[in-house]
């Protein structure tokens, strides 16, 4: 009789879940990369394999297809989003201007954290099923809410102007978005931070009510340039 595999403990359970992980986002950082180069129609699992320094067999144990490929660097992007912005936002306070500034530098921390998918979010949405589609956009409105949800919390308070929330939340989104398309450009003249302190500046300019300009002075000016 065979002896019994010895049970996995919750250490032996969280090593391999890391693996996992750290597989699957090699394998994703791989596609993204090629995919915004090549374009995903150009781009093989071979191809991806390859750039990854892995064997076919290991991509297709973690996706499906090509389509499945694509579909999940594209979610990974609101995915990191849903994680990394709603903690970004706890520990700005309960100041709403504070939480917008936390809020919008983490979509700009991820969105330079994974540029090759940010691009393909733009330009091979189209090549996604249906279904895949419907997963993009509701993920994206879900990841846009904490914005809205801040933009309403500051007219109430009576800090910010009363404005559209939603056009607003999609101009930032918009705005962080446009570090990874247009890096050529911004790069040559500005880091993140920079790009991230002047864009707060021009929106709390546009947003703070005049009476509250003094308080967040620092902020519209734009002086954490430097950070």
């Amino acid at each position: 009789m065979a002896a019994a595999r010895p049970a996995l403990t919750d250490a032996d359970e969280a090593a391999r879940h890391a693996r996992t992980q750290k597989r699957r986002e090699q394998l994703l950082a791989a596609a993204a990369r090629l995919m915004a180069r090549d374009g995903s129609e150009a781009v093989s699992m071979h191809a991806v394999a390859a750039e990854a320094q892995v064997s076919v067999g290991l991509i297709y144990s973690y996706f499906g297809g090509k389509n499945d490929l694509l579909l999940a660097v594209i979610v990974d992007v609101l995915e990191r989003f849903e994680a990394e912005v709603p903690r970004a936002i706890a520990a700005a306070g309960e100041d709403p201007v504070h939480r917008l500034v936390a809020a919008f530098r983490a979509y700009c921390e991820v969105i330079d954290q994974r540029r090759h998918a940010a691009v393909l979010t733009y330009r091979e949405s189209k090549g996604l099923t249906a279904k895949g589609l419907r997963t993009i956009k509701e993920l994206e409105l879900a990841t846009s809410e904490p914005l809205r949800q801040i933009l309403n919390d500051g007219i109430a308070a009576e800090l910010f102007a009363p404005v559209d929330t939603d056009l607003v939340a999609y101009n930032l989104l918009l705005l962080a978005h446009a570090w990874a398309l247009k890096q050529w450009y911004f790069q040559r003249t500005l880091t993140l931070d920079t790009y991230v302190a002047k864009q707060t500046a021009l929106t709390l300019a546009a947003l703070i009510s005049p009476r509250n300009r003094r308080k967040y002075a620092a902020l519209i000016a734009g002086l954490n340039a430097s950070r």
